[in-house]
This record gives C-alpha cells, structure tokens and sequence, in this order.
C-alpha cells in the first residue's frame, strides 16, 4: 500500500499546484466525472463540469491569488479496498503567506478511486474548523 498512499498524496499534491495556478481546468481534471464536491458552506457541486465552472469564477474572482496552504499534520490515508482511499487532513486558504487565513482553517476529506486513468478525487467535504463552545459563550 505504500506505493499507492504515494500515488493518492501526488494526487492531493497536483490539486494543490493547479489551485495555486489558478487552473479550473487542470484542478477539475483530478475529479471523476461524477465527483461531489461539498463546500465549507454546504453546498455540494456534483460533477466535474460543475467543479471547473465554479472554480473558473472564484479563480477570476474572489479567491485569485489564493493559495491552498497546508493546516498542518500528517494526512490520514486509510485504503477502504485497493482502489479506493479515504484521506483526512487539515487545510486552508490564504490570500497572503503559507498557513491558512485565520477563520478558514478546514477540515479536508476526500475519497479516492483508482480508475483506469490513475487515481482521482470521487467525494470531497470541506468542513471549517470551529469551536461550538466558544460560539456558545
């Protein structure tokens, strides 16, 4: 399984160059063809041609410029079946520096399946971190 926890991380990794880009195209292509992609805000974006849109807008928009930045920790890669993999790890974005902005530290996991292609993203959650206890003082 070394090998393969290698090919998924290299997968995480060529996501995190093309956000970086800007590249909608090449951030959507690590996506199957049928992908659920679950925003911080709960709004889950079914299927690559629906991922690439929305991130071609916030690429020329609001996130231009940003760059995803590491939140720290090793990431959890945990092989369901051969062929498929779930990873966990901390995350962000950051309009200026390399650890995400205060406030937008997340919460990544993804799922994972090999298909004939190589490895690519078939489910995606980004959850914001918080504290409920805080907000309840």
């Amino acid at each position: 399984m070394t090998e393969s926890r290698t090919e998924v991380l290299a997968v995480l990794s060529e996501l995190a160059q093309a956000w970086n880009d800007g590249d909608a195209a090449a951030y959507a292509r690590l996506f199957t063809e049928d992908a659920d992609y679950v925003t911080f805000f709960g709004v889950n974006m079914p299927g690559r041609a629906l991922i690439e849109s929305a991130h071609r807008s916030l690429f020329e928009g609001p996130l231009k410029g940003s760059k995803l930045a590491d939140g720290g920790g090793e990431p959890k890669v945990r092989f369901i079946r051969p062929d498929v993999a779930v990873v966990v790890v901390g995350g962000g974005s950051a309009l200026d520096g390399d650890k995400p902005e205060p406030g937008r530290e997340s919460t990544l996991t993804y799922v994972l399946v090999k298909e004939s292609g190589g490895w690519r993203v078939a489910s995606f959650q980004n959850t914001r971190v918080s504290d409920p206890a805080a907000r309840a003082a």
